[in-house]
């Protein structure tokens, strides 16, 4: 990563709330063209949350603890704050002296970009201003949130116009939390209905959504320069899964979640 960061531009993408065996399906039966492309081997990697609900996995992610090989460890980590003591901290590791990743970044020159979806990053109220609150630039409207049909075509679209913006020199770390995944999703499923409510199958939906327009954000991503993309879910969600429902749960479904790393050449925006 000590020859990444100030080199590349770095996207963080969140698909809240995506359980990991939902994607694993998908990706196995071809319905994710435009991540399988990108994905290692075309698979996910199986890992662990650092947390159950987004809020506290979204506070450990930016604090450089990402979802965890599901694997023993200890397991090198990416990004790490300076702290003595640390056994995932390896010679591969960029390390930063500040709280949070987002200032480390901001530290090595990067501009720092939130594009928030569910309701933690919409900067109404104290509480959903804290994590929008760690970057220099924080963007959410209603058509980024967990109710509209569109959210995600929306968030490409202020990325777009955030990514064009930028003087050509300016590295760039963007974040975008992906809220179409998260509850309600029945309106991603034809013939579901609101009455209905959301299941497995639409959740699986709302993912298909996502793929068929992620290829553009990685485009965007990739407009000015090479740029290291991480994907991944912050959280899973019940089902009814031995009688659980939704998430800031110990359910399996929610621990275990999808994780990919990846380069987006330049060459991408143009295909």
């Amino acid at each position: 990563m000590n020859a990444i960061v100030g080199d590349h531009d770095i996207l963080l993408v969140t698909l809240d709330t995506l359980r990991h065996d939902v994607a694993v399906e998908l990706a196995e039966q071809g319905r994710l063209p435009s991540l399988a492309r990108h994905l290692p081997d075309g698979r996910w990697e199986e890992r662990h949350a650092p947390g159950s609900f987004t809020y506290a996995s979204h506070q450990a992610i930016f604090a450089g603890f990402l979802p965890t090989p599901a694997g023993p460890g200890p397991h090198p980590r990416l990004f790490a704050a300076s702290f003595a003591g640390s056994e995932s901290t390896a010679p591969g590791t960029f390390v930063y002296d500040t709280p949070d990743l987002v200032s480390g970044l901001a530290g090595q020159g990067y501009r720092t970009v939130c594009i928030g979806g569910v309701g933690f990053f919409n900067g109404q109220g104290p509480l959903g201003s804290v994590l929008p609150g760690l970057f220099q630039e924080s963007h959410w409207e209603p058509e980024f949130g967990v109710t509209s049909p569109h959210s995600f075509e929306h968030q490409i679209d202020r990325a777009e116009q955030v990514i064009a913006g930028l003087p050509a020199e300016q590295r760039l770390f963007l974040f975008v939390n992906v809220s179409a995944l998260h509850q309600p999703n029945w309106f991603h499923l034809p013939g579901a209905t609101r009455e209905a409510g959301d299941t497995r199958q639409t959740h699986a939906a709302a993912l298909e959504y996502v793929d068929r327009h992620i290829g553009r954000l990685f485009a965007a991503a990739a407009s000015r320069r090479r740029c290291f993309a991480i994907v991944c879910s912050d959280h899973g969600t019940a089902y009814g899964d031995d009688g659980y429902t939704g998430h800031r749960l110990g359910h399996e479904c929610v621990w275990t979640v999808p994780y990919a790393h990846f380069i987006l050449e330049p060459a991408e925006a143009h295909r």
